[in-house]
């Protein structure tokens, strides 16, 4: 095991994902979500309808494309504005930005990045979070799977982390939560590096309106 690996998967790592819930956090004030089992369904509905369509693939894509610079530089410019241009509210956006600022902070700090990287690191305007993750992964000579798989465990992981706050949901029963979505995270990544990028989907309606209603809910905790 690359502890490389390890380190990007850690909850440790200083991105600020955990202060997010991704409309999960209004699925629960609606009552949507008030157990472990509907907890699964909407966290394994994500997974595989959502970020298994999109934002895995869209990862996996600006990864080989931080190995193929500097041929590659304008298509993680494109892929970036792409990304951004599908979150549909501002919370979903501002999210991706703040946590793509970290990531690439922490590429620029603690990464050894090569000097084309270096490069079109700094031409991207607000790196999104899949494109500097997917930096973090590819300096780090991870693997594309292992890296996306770093990636979506820590998806997983959040969105328990949440329940475990605002449903509320105790330790042990997080854990056995987490532990039945590694199947889930697993199909996921796969699912995503087998798509064509002209089966890329980012439609989402439902999780698009939760994010939407979570702006104006009275009392959360979370910041989307």
């Amino acid at each position: 095991m690359n502890p490389r690996l390890l380190q990007l998967a850690s909850p440790a790592l200083p991105v600020g994902a955990y202060s997010y819930s991704q409309g999960l956090e209004w699925a629960i004030e609606t009552g949507a979500v008030n157990c472990a089992l509907s907890a699964a369904a909407w966290i394994t509905d994500h997974l595989r309808l959502v970020f298994s369509r999109f934002e895995i693939p869209l990862y996996a894509q600006a990864f080989v494309a931080w190995q193929a610079l500097p041929a590659a530089h304008d298509e993680l410019l494109q892929l970036n504005a792409e990304f951004l241009a599908t979150r549909e509210s501002s919370e979903p956006r501002a999210e991706s930005i703040q946590v793509g600022f970290s990531y690439a902070a922490w590429c620029r700090e603690v990464a050894p990045l090569c000097a084309a990287q270096r490069e079109t690191l700094a031409a991207i305007n607000s790196p999104c979070a899949p494109v500097a993750a997917s930096l973090a992964a590819a300096a780090c000579r991870l693997t594309a799977r292992d890296g996306a798989m770093a990636y979506t465990f820590g998806f997983a992981e959040n969105q328990v982390m949440v329940l475990a706050k605002a449903l509320p949901m105790g330790q042990i029963a997080a854990q056995k939560l987490l532990f039945s979505l590694a199947t889930a995270v697993e199909q996921g990544v796969d699912t995503a590096l087998g798509l064509s990028r002209e089966d890329w989907c980012s439609a989402a309606p439902l999780l698009a309106i939760a994010q939407m209603k979570h702006e104006s809910q009275y009392s959360r905790l979370f910041r989307s």
